[in-house]
């Protein structure tokens, strides 16, 4: 009987990173999701940008970092970031002021197959946001939902002739202009919504076993020609096992979709450190008598130069720099456990792991901005 268990062990490449973040620093191009509500203060929109860094690479903060608008087209397969097998998109909803967003984790143990383990993960992301990028009708936005969208993108994966096998995590979000956000997660990516210096919520890991997670796939011509002459068939989940969740935003709200790379090696209470030090420093939340508030200078510190000219130049894109940095470098550490080593030793107390986890890292940072721009 031959099964797949495909996900883990097999992502440990040694790399190198030497990265310094100061607060005072972010890129490119910021998404500010066009408002179909403009004309009303309670609209939202969604600042986005996202910074990754493929294992074994040096993590470069201008070169590891891309800021969204509104006109961004969607990441093809000709200019994918270099994310190893981790991928992302981002993609605005018509023009009704919603925003589609999440990450996906490409499967490791499929190269030992002889297949691309990226070209899943990053397959997935790009149908999904061509199918975000192409929807005109009003209606038809409106009834999309996050397992819906994640659905769409596995049925074009697997009618897709260069995607000849493997598999990946995903978590997929929905951001829409009346501040509503659903979540759909399948395996160990996920995402955490902060809230004036708080965890507000994080999503839940799911996994069949250690280091073994829910997982979309398409089975290679390799592994069916096993199960033809062994019998047995490949784990493999369906979008219709992923946890949804609805969520109410409130203006100054971050959210981070993240894959294991980042969870891996950095807790929720370290993840939390990184945003408030973005948020506060720069006083886009701020304390007083009456606890944390938002600060008046969220709008323009959100939008394309709100940090000055320098490479880092918006505050969504700073966290997803800060963020990124950091898990990067608790990859590399080896003396310093993080939550991957911890749950090891919980598990398998005999084991001698120690240190970080070495992979892939992504991470796609939104801020809820309500009122005009």
């Amino acid at each position: 009987m031959v099964s797949l268990c495909l996900h883990g062990p097999s992502r440990t490449l040694l790399g190198a990173c030497s990265t310094t973040v100061t607060f005072s620093t972010v890129a490119q191009r910021s998404f500010q999701s066009s408002q179909a509500l403009s004309s009303s203060d309670a609209a939202f929109s969604y600042r986005i940008a996202a910074s990754f860094c493929a294992k074994g690479r040096r993590f470069m903060t201008d070169t590891n970092l891309l800021n969204f608008n509104s006109f961004t087209p969607p990441i093809r397969s000709g200019n994918r970031p270099d994310s190893g097998q981790d991928a992302f998109f981002v993609s605005k909803l018509g023009e009704t002021g919603s925003v589609a967003l999440g990450v996906a984790d490409g499967v490791g143990g499929y190269s030992d197959m002889g297949i691309d383990p990226a070209q899943f993960s990053h397959g997935l992301c790009e149908h999904m946001a061509e199918t975000c990028h192409v929807m005109t009708e009003d209606h038809q936005i409106e009834q999309l939902r996050a397992r819906n969208l994640m659905q769409i993108g596995l049925q074009k994966v697997m009618q897709d002739p260069s995607i000849y096998g493997g598999g990946s995590t995903a978590c997929v979000g929905i951001a829409r202009s009346n501040g509503s956000l659903q979540v759909a997660n399948l395996g160990d990516s996920g995402f955490i919504q902060f809230r004036l210096n708080a965890v507000h919520h994080r999503s839940n890991p799911q996994t069949h076993g250690f280091n073994f997670p829910y997982q979309l796939s398409r089975a290679s011509p390799k592994l069916l020609a096993q199960q033809r002459l062994f019998g047995g068939k490949p784990m493999s989940d369906t979008p219709k096992d992923a946890d949804v969740t609805d969520h109410d935003l409130r203006h100054g709200d971050v959210l981070v979709f993240a894959s294991d790379g980042v969870w891996d090696n950095l807790s929720s209470s370290e993840a939390l450190r990184l945003v408030s030090r973005c948020m506060t420093s720069l006083g886009a939340w701020k304390s007083g008598d009456k606890g944390t508030a938002i600060g008046d200078q969220l709008h323009g510190l959100t939008q394309r130069g709100g940090l000055g000219k320098q490479s880092v130049d918006t505050l969504q894109a700073l966290i997803a720099v800060a963020i990124a940095a950091e898990a990067k470098a608790a990859s590399m550490n080896t003396k310093v456990d993080g939550p991957f080593a911890k749950e090891i030793h919980k598990r398998f107390p005999r084991e001698n792991y120690r240190g970080g986890k070495v992979d892939d890292i992504c991470i796609v940072t939104a801020i809820a901005v309500q009122g005009r721009i």
